[in-house]
């Protein structure tokens, strides 16, 4: 079961990535199923933007 504060990280998590991707449309259930897997959000981001998942990670990692 998910504490106050994990639901606060996957919030924010969230946000920057939507902020990071702002080209890119992201529909907010697909993003749900990814919580807490972060090669899962990896995947969902490069099959949107063609990036490697190399570069996603290196801006997700930045970014937090």
């Amino acid at each position: 079961m998910a504490t106050p504060k994990m639901n606060d990280d996957w919030r924010r998590l969230r946000d920057r990535i939507k902020s990071m991707w702002s080209d890119v449309q992201f529909d907010d259930d697909r993003l749900k199923k990814t919580r807490g897997s972060l090669r899962q959000m990896v995947s969902l981001i490069k099959d949107r933007t063609g990036e490697t998942r190399v570069e996603i990670r290196r801006k997700i990692a930045a970014a937090m």
